[in-house]
């Protein structure tokens, strides 16, 4: 679908549907050449999401209820225009128009609104249906949003970030054999900007060579090798420091040896997605800056039970000296981590390192599918992050990490063990527990426990069902954009 922006001047007469945003209470605001009869609004209270279609001399009208104005936030215009998308899509017009109303605007601002109405509309537009042999082509071609021209730079800062947010759900929606460790490095290198952004694929024998034993040791039972990505990219300005972003990027997770029951294991495709995440920032710094130096940096294997693969008890050593006794080899992602975080303090020595991943079932029982887990190393950082989740809709939920979850993490053979046992329980804690000695010291550091929410949430018109939400890169481009 091609999303274009129109100013309120503009004709509309290319246009099969027009959708106009209603806010409750009000009648629609329509031009002359679009007016219906009165009486076809009998009965239309402008709720949210309520619709209703009329007839005007042209063409057809389409209200959708905006709500009270008082409750209108940007999660509620992005969800606006996803379902006018949708509307149009299911009444088959090949091209529609969203009138948007001047008091929207006056309220929430000319950027909030442009850039909720592009991801919105480009995000409600998504579809993944590259496993079929007969695609359904979609019927809306073009989706114009009618909107001041003040409002032209924020849509497109919008849709650069649904598009990212895209690329990011077409990562996970992919099958395990079809979306490789190596495939993502390709998915990655696809990415370069020359001068802005470049690539690094680290292979298996590099890594031995860093002496990355947690990620060899969690890659050893597949037969696809394991790679690590590193992304640059440098803004156009001067720097106000680095950032580091690591991804989980577990292309297909059996569980190893300690394997997982056969119910859902399909879904193990998306435990990539924190990687997804990271390329999807990138893909976003293609178009936008940022005022940091951003290096990316996604662990990128099987966990597999093959001949080789690690067994329980097993004893492995990290980049930075730690042995680790693997207990549970289902727990693998946090082995990947410690290794790709160890290379970020030595390789990169960020200011800050925030890493995603779908770690733990413990943070669905305690947060559900709407609401991210966050452990952050200090408030100002878990500030910041909570603020761009709640603009973006992707919200995060501080849980606790404490000393006796660190101090549960401490091995008996090793340095380490992978799972705390007992009858501690905080599976996500203990998680972040693990992941917290990898970190450098004076390091701020942010670990985002994706597992709820990177598939399987409620349907938000934009976000939500069984495929890959793309949960990351708009949190993460709105803290790099906003972060003191």
């Amino acid at each position: 679908m091609k999303l274009v922006h129109l100013e309120p001047h503009a004709r509309l007469d290319a246009h099969e549907l027009v959708v106009v945003l209603v806010i409750e209470g009000a009648q629609p605001e329509l031009a002359k050449d679009l007016a219906v009869r009165d009486w076809a609004w009998n009965g239309f209270q402008g709720e949210f999401r309520e619709a209703r279609t009329a007839d005007s001399a042209h063409r057809r009208v389409l209200a959708v209820g905006a709500g009270k104005l008082s409750a209108l936030d940007a999660e509620r215009v992005r969800r606006l225009a996803a379902l006018a998308v949708q509307k149009a899509e299911g009444a088959g017009a090949k091209t529609a128009a969203l009138i948007v109303p001047r008091a929207i605007v006056d309220k929430l601002g000319a950027g909030v609104v442009g850039t909720a109405l592009a991801e919105g509309a480009v995000l409600g537009a998504y579809k993944w249906e590259k496993g079929k042999t007969k695609p359904k082509p979609a019927k809306l071609e073009t989706f114009a949003l009618v909107a001041a021209k003040d409002m032209g730079p924020a849509i497109e800062k919008g849709r650069a970030l649904a598009e990212a947010t895209a690329f990011t759900r077409d990562l996970q929606n992919e099958p395990a054999n079809r979306l490789t460790p190596s495939d993502m490095a390709t998915a990655a290198k696809s990415l370069v900007k020359p001068g802005r952004i470049t690539c690094n694929v680290i292979d298996e024998k590099a890594m031995a060579k860093l002496g990355m034993g947690l990620l060899l040791g969690v890659a050893a039972g597949s037969r696809q090798p394991p790679r690590l990505i590193h992304l640059v990219y440098k803004p156009k300005g001067k720097s106000r420091g680095k950032v580091a972003l690591v991804g989980k990027g577990l292309t297909f997770d059996s569980g190893g040896i300690s394997i997982k029951p056969a119910a859902k294991m399909d879904e193990m495709r998306f435990d990539m997605s924190g990687g997804a995440a990271v390329l999807g920032v990138f893909h976003a710094l293609k178009s936008m800056d940022v005022p940091f130096e951003v290096h990316g940096l996604v662990g990128a294997t099987e966990n597999m039970p093959g001949e080789n693969a690690t067994k329980p008890g097993d004893i492995h050593t990290a980049m930075n000296g730690t042995t680790v006794e693997v207990l549970n080899t289902d727990a693998e992602g946090r082995l990947v981590l410690a290794d790709v975080i160890c290379y970020a303090g030595a390789k990169v020595k960020p200011d800050v390192i925030v890493d995603l991943a779908t770690l733990t079932g413990a943070v669905v029982t305690a947060l559900g599918h709407e609401v991210a887990g966050m452990f952050a190393s200090d408030e100002t950082l878990e500030r910041e992050l909570r603020a761009a989740g709640e603009d973006t809709g992707e919200r995060l939920w501080p849980l606790p990490l404490l000393d006796a979850h660190k101090d549960a993490m401490k091995g008996t053979f090793a340095d380490l063990k992978n799972i705390s046992g007992g009858d501690l329980g905080a599976g996500s804690s203990a998680g972040a527990a693990f992941l917290a000695p990898f970190v450098p010291e004076k390091t701020a550091w942010a670990h985002l426990d994706i597992a709820g929410v990177a598939w399987g949430g409620a349907n938000r018109d934009w976000v939500g069902g069984s495929m890959g939400s793309g949960y990351g890169p708009r949190l993460l481009m709105r803290w790099l954009e906003t972060r003191g």
